[in-house]
């Protein structure tokens, strides 16, 4: 099983033949910029796609603050995205209250722990939306 900097490695040297399908579920490769270093670091995350965007949520295993790669993505919304072979430009934004239900529930039927994670931490646990940047 692929985890971290040998995931990213492996997925981005085959176009995501290894490291897209994982555990059952579905990854791509998340590049943001580092809101303190500014340098660029890339994350693999469990997404779905949700009309013409990407959903990945922001869990970290329910951990009571923030994923890195989420609060570096508040900071500089303009991120890069690689599914499979596709690599592309997006902008990252945390869905809206109105929103965030139907695309919880999507994120739940592909990774039924989200809503474990949730029960686990005070913090409301954002969904993150990848649209693409042409």
């Amino acid at each position: 099983m692929l985890y971290g900097k040998e995931h990213v490695r492996r997925y981005q040297e085959t176009d995501g033949a290894e490291g897209h399908d994982w555990n059952n579920t579905t990854v791509l490769l998340l590049t943001t910029k580092g809101r303190k270093s500014g340098k660029l670091v890339t994350t693999p995350l469990i997404y779905q796609r949700f009309g013409d965007d990407y959903l990945v949520v922001a869990s970290k295993g329910g951990a009571p603050d923030h994923p890195l790669w989420y609060k570096n993505l508040l900071a500089e919304p303009e991120v890069e995205v690689q599914v499979k072979a596709d690599r592309f430009r997006a902008r990252a934004r945390t869905a809206e209250p109105s929103e965030k239900p139907e695309m919880w529930r999507t994120m739940v039927r592909t990774w039924p722990d989200y809503d474990e994670y949730q029960q686990k931490t005070d913090r409301e646990i954002p969904v993150v939306v990848l649209e693409r940047v042409n």
